[in-house]
C-alpha cells in the first residue's frame, strides 16, 4: 500500500475541480498549460566565467544581490516553501549555450516538440529549466525583465535565461498526485518529477488516464497479499494498482458480459512478466474456488525456464510473446484457460551474446537433475556445452537453478504431464546440447564434411532415438530430386554446421509447442463455454541495441502493432466516437504509426514482402536485400537506406537501424526434409509428434512472390510470414475485447534499486504514448454514458416528473437539476459525455440517495420485523406456556409415581435391613446374655454338680467349651469395639485417667486379695492341723461307725448331702461304711474348695479385664468386686465352720489311721496344687 503522505490530500482536493479551474500564477487563456520543449534553443542568455581553469566553465552569471531578491520573492510566493527537486545538478555548460541539447539515443524529437505548443505565457514563480545534458531542474524565478527571467537553481547558481525556456511547475500540493491527469500543468518535467516522487516513496503505480503506468523497482515492495487483494475487492483502496486493473476487467466483463483483456507492454526489463503473473494472481484469488487457477499459475515457472533468458537489459527477459485467455463461469469463478504464444526466438538456442545466457531451463537441468536422470542422459556441466559456454555466462546472481528445476518439476506435475513425458522432455533438451558438440571433419578437397563419430553424435542418436549412421547422414548429406532422380548432395562445413544448429532449433521450437499444447489440454478440462474470458498480454518489449538484426526487426514490428491498437482504442476510436455522435470537439492532432506498418506489411513493396522474395532466391544475399530495400522504399518518410547492409526505420519509439546481416539465413526455414523423415523414423515418440507437425506445416503453400519452382523447401513458409500471421492472430482476438492498458518503466538499465534516470524514463513515456493519452484525455470528454443507461440510473434523483419520459428528456433534466455547466458535458445523438470528475458528482448524489432510501427502508423494515417478531413472540409464548404445562404435568405425575414406589422400595429395603440388624444385634445380645448367665449359673451352683455322675461331668465340660468359644467370640467383639474407641481422640484421655485411677485402685484390691490369701493361707494350714487331728481321731475311736446319720443330719442343716452309698450291702462295706463317710466328706471339700478358688480367680480376673476396658461388658466393675469380696467372705465363714464341724465328725469316726493319712495326703496335696497353680 501507498504511503500515506500529503498526496493523498492533493488527490481528494483536485479529484473535484472542474478541468477548467485555474490556480494562482497559472495562464488565464487556456484551462492546461503545456511546456514548449524547443530542443532548438534553450533560451540561456548568460555571461560566461570559466572556474579554475576548466576549458569546460560553468555558465554562472552571478547577479548581485540575488540571494536577497530571491528571499523577497520566496515571501511573496503563494508557493514558497521547501520543494522536492529531482536531483542536484551542476550548471549549465558554457560549451553547450545556445545549441540544442543532446538528443536521446534513438529518438526523434521533432514530432514531440509540436505536441506541446499549445503552452501559453508563464506566469509563476516556479519553473522547469532543462540543462544541456537533457535533464529538468526546478528553479526559482528571481526577477524578470521583458523576455528574459533570472532563475536560482537548487545548488545555489543564479542563471539568466530566456522567459520562453521556462516550463511551469505545478504548486506543492499537487506533489505526488496518484494520477497525471489531475496536474495543473501537464509537461514532460512535471510528470517526470511526479513519477520520481512516488517512485521513492515506492509507490511504483500511477495513473495516465486509462493507463497504468508501473515503474520496475527492481526490489521487493510491500503492496501485494491477500490483505491488498481484499482491500481492492471490498474497494477500500482506490489507489493504483495492478490489482485495481484486474479488478476493473473482472467486473466489467461480469457487468457487461464483454470479453475483456490486459496489455502489458514495455522494454525488456520493465517488469512486464511480474506484472503478468500479479494480475494472474488476482484473478485467480477472486475466481478461484474450483482448483484450476492453480494451475493457470503454475503455468509460469513452466513458460519461464523454456521461453525467457538472460539478456544484458534483463536477467528474465521474455523472449516470447505470450497471451493468456482465462475463461469464467456463469458463477464468476474460473473454469479453464487457453495459452497462445507468438515467435520464440530461437537463434538464442545456437546463439548466445556475450554475458548473456540461453534458456533457463538448460542450465536448470544441468544443475538439478537428479543422478539417476543425468546419468540416463549423460549429462555434464554447463560449461562443456558449446551452445551454453560461448557467452561466458552460465549463472544469475541471486537465482538458485537447482531450485528453479524443482519448482518447474512439480509445475509439470500440477499440469499433468506424466513422469514418462518429462523424462522425453529432458532428453530432448539433452539432445539439443549434445547437437552442439556434434563436430565434423573435412573428408575431401571440395570442403566436403562428416560429423565426428564421437560421444556427442552418439548419445544424439541415443536420445532422440535413431541410428547414428542415419543421424551422420541427415547432418552430412542432403537429397535432392530432379526429374525422377533422387541426387545426395554433400554438405560442406556450412552448410552442415547450419544444418546441425537448424536441427537444434527446430526440436527446442516444437517442445516449445507441444508443451503449450499439452498445458492447455490441461487447463481446459471442465471448460464451459460462456463467452466470457479476460486475456493477459505478455509480450517482449521495443528494443533498440547498438546492433539491431531480425529478432530486433519482428519485435519492434509486433510492438508496432501492438501501438496501433493502443492508439486506436484510445485515439482513433475515441474521436471517431465524437464525431459519429456529432460531438462539438476540437480534434487533436497525434502521431499515427500507420505509416510505419505500411512500410512493414504493404504489398508488394513492404519490408516483409521484399524480404520474403529475397529468401526464396537460391542467390539472395543480405546485401542483395539490403540493396532492393534501397531502391524500392528511400521514397518511405519511415525508411532511410544506410551504407553496405543498413537501413533505419523510423518507429513510434525513435529512429531504429537494422543490420541486415543474417536477415536471409534466420528467415528461412534451413531445416530440410531429410532432418525431417530422420526425426520421424525415431523411436521416441516426442521427435515423431515433432516431425508429424513440420510436415504439417511443411503442406501449406505460399501464394504470390513466395510460390516459386524449386523443391518442397521452397514451399515452406517463411519465419516472417509465420510471425506475421501469428500476429495477426493475436491481435484479431485482442480487437474483440476490452482492453486494459498497462505499461511497465525502466527506471535505469543497471537493475539498481532507487535509482531513476530521466531520460530512459522520457524516453519510454514518449515510446509508449503515455503523455498522449493523458492530453487527449484531458481535452476531452473521458466520461460517456448511453442516454438510456443515464435516465435509468440517475432519473430516480428527479424531484419532479418530466412531461416527456424518453431517456433525453429525462437525461437533460437531470443535469439542470444539478446545474451542471453546459461545459462541463455535450450531448449526443446516443450518448452523453462528459468532462473528468463531472460523473462523480452523480455518483456521489446517487450513492447518498440510495444510502438514505436503503435507511428508510431498513428503519421501516425493522419497524414490521419487530413488531412481527413480537406478536409471534407472544404466541410462541402463550403456545409455550400451553406445551410446557402440559409436559410438566404428566413429568410430575411420573415423578410422583417414581416417588411413591422409591418409598416403598425404600422401605421394604430399610424394613429388611433393620430386621437383619436386629436379628445380628439380638443373636449377640443373645450369646452376652447367655455367657453372663452361664457365670452367674457357675457361680450360684457350684454345689450343684457335686451329686452329678460322671456322665454329667463330662456333659458340663462339653457345655463349658461351648460357652468358651463363646466367650473367645465375645473377646473378639470387644477388641474390635476397643480399636473403635481407640479412634476417638478426645473421649480416650477421659478413659485413661478413669483407667489410671481404677489400677490404683486395683492395687489396693490386689494387696487386700493378698492378705485375704495369707488369711486363706493359715486357716488352711489351721485346716489341716484339724484334719490330722481328726485322722488321729478316727483311729481311736473306729466303734463310732454308726455316727453317719448325726453327721448327715448336721450336713443337712448346712445343705449338704452324705450318701454313702447305702446300697452297699454284706458285712464287707458294713466294715468301711464309716471310713467311707469321711473320705467322702474330705473329697467334697476338697473339690469344693478347687471350685471355689477357680470361681473366684475367674471373676476377679474377668472384672479386671472389664475395668481396664480390655472386654465390653454392661457391669460395674467396682460394684460387683465388693459383691465378691462379700460372697467371698460369706462363704469362707461357711466353709470355715463346716471344715470344723467335719473334724467334729471324724473324731467321732473311728477310721484307721492309715487310711486317714492317705485320705489327707491326697487332700492336701490336691489342695495346694490347686492353690498354687
Amino acid at each position: 500500500m501507498a504511503q500515506k503522505t500529503g498526496v493523498s490530500f492533493s488527490h481528494r482536493f483536485t479529484k473535484s475541480l472542474p478541468v477548467d479551474f485555474r490556480f494562482m500564477g497559472s495562464p488565464t487563456s487556456d484551462p492546461i498549460g503545456y511546456a514548449d520543449v524547443n530542443s532548438e534553443n534553450n533560451g540561456v542568455s548568460c555571461l560566461i566565467v570559466p572556474e579554475n581553469g576548466d576549458s569546460g566553465g560553468k555558465v554562472v552569471e552571478r547577479i548581485e544581490n540575488g540571494v536577497a531578491d530571491s528571499d523577497q520573492v520566496n515571501e511573496d510566493s503563494p508557493y514558497s516553501g521547501n520543494v522536492m527537486l529531482v536531483e542536484d545538478r551542476p550548471s549549465v555548460v558554457n560549451g553547450d549555450i545556445g545549441s540544442a541539447p543532446a538528443p536521446l539515443p534513438s529518438v526523434s524529437n521533432s514530432n514531440i516538440d509540436r505536441r506541446w505548443n499549445d503552452i501559453t505565457s508563464y506566469a509563476t514563480k516556479k519553473s522547469w529549466f532543462q540543462l544541456p545534458s537533457g535533464n529538468w531542474e526546478l528553479g526559482r524565478i528571481i526577477s524578470t525583465s521583458g523576455t528574459d527571467s533570472v532563475i536560482s537553481l537548487p545548488d545555489g547558481k543564479v542563471l539568466k535565461v530566456t522567459s520562453d525556456s521556462l516550463i511551469p511547475a505545478n504548486p506543492e500540493i499537487l506533489d505526488g498526485v496518484d494520477d497525471l491527469m489531475q496536474l495543473s500543468y501537464l509537461n514532460e518535467p512535471s510528470v517526470l518529477f511526479n513519477l520520481q516522487y512516488r517512485y521513492n516513496q515506492d509507490m511504483i503505480y500511477t495513473k495516465a488516464g486509462p493507463v497504468l503506468v508501473a515503474i520496475n523497482p527492481f526490489k521487493k515492495v510491500s503492496l501485494y497479499g491477500n490483505d491488498y487483494i481484499e482491500a481492492y475487492k471490498n474497494k477500500s483502496i482506490e489507489s493504483p494498482h495492478v490489482y485495481a486493473i484486474a479488478d476493473t476487467a473482472i467486473r466489467e466483463m461480469t457487468r457487461d458480459e464483454v470479453n475483456q483483456s490486459i496489455i502489458i507492454s514495455g522494454e525488456s526489463g520493465a517488469g512486464k512478466t511480474e506484472t503478468a503473473k500479479i494480475s494472474m494472481q488476482y484473478l485467480a484469488a477472486l475466481g478461484g474456488g474450483s482448483g484450476i487457477e492453480y494451475e493457470i499459475l503454475k503455468t509460469n515457472p513452466i513458460l519461464e525456464a523454456f521461453g525467457n533468458a538472460k539478456t544484458l537489459r534483463n536477467d528474465n527477459s521474455s523472449r516470447f510473446g505470450k497471451l493468456i485467455e482465462i475463461h469464467f463461469s456463469e458463477t464468476g469463478k474460473i473454469s479453464g484457460a487457453k495459452i497462445q504464444t507468438c515467435k520464440l526466438t530461437l537463434s538464442r538456442v545456437v546463439q548466445c551474446a556475450e554475458g548473456e545466457r540461453s534458456y533457463h531451463i538448460f542450465y536448470q537441468l544441468c544443475a538439478g537433475a537428479p543422478r539417476a536422470l543425468k546419468e540416463k542422459l549423460n549429462l555434464k556441466d554447463v560449461d562443456e556445452y558449446k551452445y551454453l559456454k560461448q557467452s561466458n555466462c552460465y549463472a544469475i546472481t541471486g537465482v538458485d537453478d537447482a531450485e528453479q528445476f524443482r519448482i518447474v518439476k512439480e509445475a509439470l506435475d500440477v499440469v499433468h504431464v506424466s513422469k514418462e513425458d518429462q523424462e522425453s522432455v529432458f532428453a530432448m533438451l539433452a539432445a539439443v546440447l549434445w547437437l552442439g558438440n556434434v563436430s565434423f571433419t573435412v573428408i575431401d578437397n571440395e570442403n566436403h564434411v562428416e560429423p565426428v563419430a564421437d560421444e556427442s553424435l552418439i548419445n544424439v542418436a541415443k536420445l532422440i532415438g535413431c541410428d547414428s549412421v542415419d543421424l551422420n547422414l541427415a547432418l552430412s548429406t542432403r537429397k535432392m530430386r530432379v526429374g525422377n532422380d533422387n541426387i545426395v548432395q554433400k554438405l560442406t562445413l556450412t552448410q552442415a554446421t547450419d544444418t546441425r544448429d537448424a536441427l537444434a532449433k527446430s526440436i527446442y521450437a516444437y517442445l516449445f509447442e507441444w508443451l503449450v499444447e499439452q498445458i492447455n489440454k490441461s487447463l481446459a478440462v471442465g471448460k464451459r463455454r460462456t463467452g466470457r474470458s479476460i486475456s493477459i498480454l505478455d509480450i517482449y518489449g521495443f528494443e533498440s541495441f547498438d546492433r539491431n538484426s531480425f529478432e530486433q526487426f519482428c519485435i519492434n514490428y509486433a510492438n508496432e502493432r501492438l501501438q496501433q491498437h493502443f492508439n486506436r482504442h484510445l485515439f482513433k476510436l475515441e474521436q471517431e466516437e465524437y464525431i459519429q455522435d456529432g460531438i462539438d470537439w476540437a480534434k487533436v492532432d497525434f502521431d499515427d504509426n500507420q505509416d510505419c506498418l505500411n512500410l512493414f506489411e504493404k504489398k508488394p513493396l513492404g519490408l516483409l514482402s521484399l524480404l520474403d522474395e529475397e529468401s526464396t532466391f537460391p542467390n539472395g544475399t543480405d546485401f542483395t536485400f539490403a540493396n532492393k530495400l534501397k531502391q524500392h522504399l528511400n521514397s518511405n518518410p519511415c525508411f532511410m537506406g544506410e551504407r553496405e547492409k543498413a537501413f533505419t526505420v523510423s518507429h513510434f519509439a525513435g529512429e531504429v537501424t537494422y543490420d541486415t546481416s543474417g536477415f536471409l539465413e534466420k528467415n528461412r526455414d534451413l531445416l530440410h526434409m531429410d532432418s525431417i523423415q530422420l526425426l520421424a523414423s525415431c523411436s521416441c515418440h516426442l521427435p515423431q509428434t515433432f516431425a508429424s507437425n513440420m510436415l504439417k506445416q511443411s503442406e501449406k503453400h505460399v501464394v504470390g512472390p513466395l510460390h516459386k519452382a524449386g523443391g518442397a523447401d521452397s514451399q515452406k513458409l517463411s519465419v516472417a510470414t509465420k510471425f506475421k500471421g501469428q500476429l495477426f492472430q493475436l491481435m484479431q482476438r485482442l480487437e474483440n475485447t476490452t482492453p486494459h492498458f498497462i505499461r511497465c518503466i525502466k527506471p535505469n538499465n543497471f537493475q539498481s534499486p532507487g535509482s531513476y534516470e530521466q531520460g530512459l524514463v522520457l524516453q519510454q513515456l514518449r515510446c509508449c504514448g503515455v503523455l498522449e493519452v493523458v492530453r487527449i484525455s484531458r481535452s476531452g470528454f473521458p466520461t460517456r454514458m448511453s442516454h438510456q443507461k443515464f435516465a435509468r440510473r440517475y432519473g430516480f434523483l428527479l424531484l419532479e416528473n418530466v412531461a416527456s419520459q424518453d431517456p433525453l428528456s429525462v437525461s437533460v433534466a437531470i443535469l439542470h437539476q444539478f446545474n451542471i455547466l453546459p461545459e462541463m458535458y455535450q450531448v449526443g445523438y446516443t450518448k452523453l459525455f462528459f468532462r473528468t470528475g463531472q460523473i462523480g458528482v452523480l455518483e456521489d448524489t446517487r450513492n447518498r440517495t440510495l444510502h438514505g432510501i436503503l435507511r428508510v427502508q431498513s428503519c421501516f423494515r425493522g419497524h414490521q420485523a419487530r413488531r412481527y417478531f413480537k406478536e409471534l413472540q407472544r404466541g410462541i409464548a402463550t403456545l409455550q406456556s400451553f406445551v410446557r404445562g402440559e409436559k410438566t404435568r404428566k413429568a410430575y405425575a411420573v415423578l410422583l409415581q417414581r416417588y411413591r414406589a422409591a418409598v416403598i422400595i425404600q422401605k421394604q429395603i430399610k424394613g429388611r435391613s433393620a430386621r437383619k440388624t436386629f436379628k445380628n444385634i439380638s443373636d449377640a445380645s443373645i450369646v452376652i446374655q447367655s455367657v453372663i448367665r452361664g457365670w452367674l449359673v457357675r457361680r450360684c451352683s457350684g454345689d450343684i454338680g457335686l451329686v452329678k455322675s460322671g456322665a454329667s461331668k463330662a456333659n458340663e465340660s462339653d457345655e463349658v467349651l461351648v460357652k468358651s468359644s463363646f466367650l473367645g467370640e465375645l473377646q473378639r467383639r470387644v477388641l474390635k469395639a476397643e480399636a473403635a474407641l481407640r479412634e476417638k481422640e478426645e473421649e480416650n484421655d477421659i478413659l485413661h485417667q478413669r483407667l489410671q485411677q481404677y489400677e490404683s485402685r486395683w492395687s489396693e484390691y490386689e494387696l487386700k486379695m493378698k492378705s485375704m490369701e495369707e488369711v486363706w493361707q493359715k486357716q488352711m494350714r489351721s485346716l489341716q492341723s484339724s484334719l490330722s487331728i481328726a485322722k488321729k481321731s478316727l483311729a481311736v475311736d473306729e466303734s463310732q461307725r454308726n455316727s453317719d446319720a448325726s453327721v448327715n443330719n448336721a450336713s443337712d442343716d448346712r445343705e449338704f448331702s452324705w450318701d454313702t452309698g447305702s446300697n452297699h450291702k454284706g458285712p464287707e462295706s458294713n466294715e468301711l461304711r464309716p471310713m467311707s463317710a469321711g473320705l467322702s466328706v474330705i473329697s467334697r471339700l476338697a473339690e469344693e474348695f478347687e471350685q471355689r478358688s477357680q470361681v473366684f480367680g475367674d471373676d476377679a480376673k474377668f472384672l479386671v479385664e472389664v475395668k481396664s476396658g480390655q472386654v465390653e461388658a454392661s457391669l460395674n466393675p467396682d460394684r460387683e468386686l465388693k459383691r465378691l469380696k462379700q460372697m467371698f467372705e460369706t462363704w469362707k465363714k461357711d466353709y470355715a465352720a463346716r471344715l470344723r464341724e467335719t473334724k467334729v465328725v471324724l473324731n467321732k469316726l473311728g477310721n484307721e489311721e492309715g487310711a486317714l493319712d492317705r485320705v489327707k495326703k491326697k487332700w492336701w496335696g490336691r489342695r495346694n496344687s490347686t492353690r498354687y497353680t
